[in-house]
């Protein structure tokens, strides 16, 4: 085996072994805080800074190649454990060769995608892997079914939140954390969510992170999921 074959292969076994460390950190945050900032707009990430002792971490939807290593690296300054939207972020390629390049020089906590073979690939460097589902119809709850099947990421993630009794019918086929977002306008969207068995929220509204305080029960995430 050459010097470099050697070297990467070790490089890629190190991550692997830090992500249950990283991934059980995360955990202990959600159970901590039980709400996400989903950032669409970059002049909501100072915002999202201001409130990250309310957050368990944050789901960045928003800027291109070019900015986004400011701002992962802004985010880890301040401790919170940042998540990249991949389908929403400009100029990234999500085959093996993008998603090498953003675990070892953006360095997020993590990746959200809908794409299973994504979660794969990203699970291999090393990523925190939250995949992105759209309830809709019947059919739906059959196609997570499906997908769960075939890989599983790190945690699930339900679109739209105002429909809140799904997420006990997700959770009867998998011990997967749900985290569910969308549509959420007020408070009392979000703890219907939680009442019905989600560990925690993602909201892109400032005042419900400001508001996250009134979702806390003090149960444990692992017993949640």
């Amino acid at each position: 085996m050459s010097h470099r074959v050697r070297a990467r292969a070790e490089r890629a076994m190190s991550e692997r072994m830090k992500q249950p460390a990283m991934l059980n950190a995360f955990y202990d945050r959600l159970a901590a805080n039980r709400m996400i900032a989903s950032i669409k707009e970059p002049k909501h990430i100072e915002v999202a800074l201001r409130h990250r002792q309310l957050l368990s971490g944050v789901f960045l939807l928003t800027g291109h190649i070019g900015v986004l290593k400011g701002y992962v690296d802004l985010f880890n300054e301040h401790g919170l454990p940042v998540f990249l939207h991949l389908e929403k972020i400009g100029g990234l390629s999500t085959d093996y060769h993008g998603l090498d390049y953003l675990a070892k020089t953006i360095k997020p906590a993590g990746i959200i995608t809908t794409k299973t073979s994504v979660v794969r690939t990203a699970k291999k460097m090393g990523l925190i892997t939250i995949q992105r589902f759209f309830l809709v119809d019947s059919e739906g709850l059959d196609n997570i079914a499906k997908s769960l099947s075939q890989t599983e990421p790190d945690i699930v993630e339900l679109m739209p939140a105002r429909i809140p009794e799904m997420i006990g019918h997700v959770k009867s086929f998998t011990d997967l954390p749900i985290i569910t977002g969308g549509l959420l306008y007020e408070t009392a969207h979000a703890q219907q969510c939680l009442s019905h068995g989600a560990t925690a929220i993602s909201a892109s509204k400032p005042e419900l992170w400001s508001a996250v305080h009134k979702l806390r029960d003090g149960r444990n995430v692992r017993q949640m999921a």
